[in-house]
């Protein structure tokens, strides 16, 4: 009896061709290059961070805050997901913004982009800006954010975000990062001089004897 007509079984060059195509539409999609930025100098940062995160949790939590040592926020993540963007209750040294750090290795955030929105805001729903809004990450800073108190024309916060958007680069994000991190230190550093200074009188330096006289 002859046997039904079967179709040839395919070689095994390329069985293992197809099993290798189908492993890669299983596999992660490759992390962009803002992606590895966030990644690499949030952890960074997150580690560098801890000794005064923790130091600061700690005085927050024996000063028995009714709130407790974190405050808790919904915020509209990428794509219109939703989540609750944690920060410590001090602003001190900005260890508010850095302690959101987790949710840039999470991906809730990225380093640089679009100040994060409560859910509901008129701003993620105005016309022309929902679809830049949905593709952006927002950021744990932004063109906004560290041109709010300069000398910049531009005062609206949304424009600021709009041009991040429409010329966003690895090197933008470095400056304005650079920005970020120079603003705060600079007023710390200069913060220090002053109390210094006013700690230290003309007696500090006279010579022993020394008459107001002479």
């Amino acid at each position: 009896m002859r046997r039904p007509w079967q179709p040839p079984r395919p070689s095994r060059t390329a069985r293992a061709l197809a099993a290798v195509a189908a492993l890669r539409a299983l596999a992660p999609p490759r992390p962009t290059t803002k992606r590895t930025l966030d990644l690499i100098l949030g952890s960074a940062l997150l580690l560098l961070a801890a000794p005064a995160l923790a130091a600061a949790a700690l005085a927050l939590a024996a000063r028995g805050h009714p709130g407790g040592v974190l405050d808790r926020s919904p915020r509209t993540g990428p794509a219109g997901s939703s989540f609750v963007l944690r920060s410590l209750r001090t602003r001190r040294l900005r260890l508010d913004v850095l302690s959101r750090l987790p949710h840039v290795l999470r991906g809730e955030l990225s380093l640089v982009g679009p100040e994060p929105l409560a859910p509901g805001d008129e701003r993620g729903t105005a016309a022309g800006a929902r679809d830049w809004r949905r593709e952006l990450k927002p950021g744990l800073t932004g063109l906004a954010q560290v041109r709010r108190r300069s000398t910049m024309p531009w005062d609206e916060a949304d424009l600021l975000d709009q041009h991040y958007a429409e010329h966003r680069r690895t090197a933008l994000d470095l400056a304005i990062l650079a920005e970020a991190v120079h603003g705060p230190l600079h007023r710390a550093v200069r913060g220090l001089t002053r109390r210094g200074q006013a700690c230290l009188s003309d007696t500090d330096h006279r010579l022993p004897n020394y008459s107001a006289a002479e």
